[in-house]
């Protein structure tokens, strides 16, 4: 009873009012107390370390952000420098390749991964764009092939550049520092929009521009779900396909933008979670204007 919070018994005997009770009493409620000062110093002590843990998790947090973002600038100041040489290309017998553009060849040369580089002016989109085989390997893994909970901006594994294919679908974590397409749902303000309708996306081998047309929020169906899943619409073997998967993003749009598309133009859709319901999908289509 000595050590409860270092105050002795004259004093918690005055300020509880011990002396109106017997001796045994006193002696029941200290111990009480002593109880009860131990209880209140390790709910302090777990808030404490509870709070350490919090900041921690949001340093290492915010650190490998910023690291991301150092990695990114690097990688495009190498897309500006002259390409080393000798330079390798895989080539494959199934299809002639192109010669790839001379700002890729050096990050090409670094990861045989790499599909094109996806910017968008004055936000923080401006990154590489990789492609596997493993359609997860990208969610967690960095151009460096680092482990990385930002991930990479990824193709869908089931496009072709080549080809190409009718709609090429990228995606990337909805992070909330704003990496990756973390900031993709400020789309859902029109006005937003018009201040950044022009993504530039450029393919290993041809650079491209790319005009927003449909924005809207989705969730990934079940297989049973007869409907339309814009990560599936990869490619319009027909007019009317086209049109059908056309107007079925047009109902979903936030709004109008006015950009309408037609068959045998290319499209380019950015995806990203949406925390609005389960599953949910953030999606921006845009059509290829040059």
């Amino acid at each position: 009873m000595r050590g409860l919070a270092k105050k002795s018994l004259k004093k918690l005997a005055a300020e509880y009012h011990l002396e109106e009770y017997d001796e045994k009493m006193q002696k029941a409620i200290l111990l009480q107390l002593k109880r009860r000062n131990r209880q209140r110093r390790l709910l302090t002590l777990l808030f404490t370390v509870l709070a350490v843990g919090s900041l921690g998790y949001f340093a290492g947090y915010y650190y490998l952000a910023d690291r991301s973002g150092s990695q990114f600038e690097e990688l495009a100041e190498l897309k500006e420098r002259p390409p080393i040489t000798p330079f390798r290309i895989n080539k494959t017998a199934e299809k002639e390749v192109p010669d790839i553009l001379d700002e890729y060849k050096n990050l090409y040369n670094k990861n045989k991964s790499l599909i094109g580089w996806l910017k968008i002016d004055d936000t923080n989109i401006n990154y590489p764009v990789m492609q596997s085989k493993d359609s997860e390997y990208y969610l967690t893994h960095n151009f460096n092939q680092e482990y990385d909970r930002n991930g990479s901006i990824f193709m869908d594994p089931e496009c072709d550049v080549l080809r190409p294919s009718t709609n090429l679908i990228l995606y990337g974590h909805h992070m909330r520092s704003g990496n990756m397409f973390g900031d993709l749902d400020q789309y859902e303000s029109r006005e937003y929009m018009k201040k950044h309708a022009t993504i530039q996306f450029d393919t290993l081998y041809e650079k491209g521009t790319w005009e927003v047309m449909y924005v809207f929020r989705d969730r990934l169906r079940q297989d049973t779900e007869i409907t339309f899943k814009y990560y599936q619409f990869i490619e319009a073997n027909s007019a009317e396909e086209f049109a059908s998967n056309m107007n079925a993003m047009a109902e979903m749009s936030l709004y109008d933008t006015g950009v309408k598309a037609a068959y045998g133009d290319q499209l380019l859709t950015l995806s990203t979670c949406d925390s609005r319901e389960e599953d949910g999908r953030f999606v921006v289509v845009a059509k290829r204007v040059k």
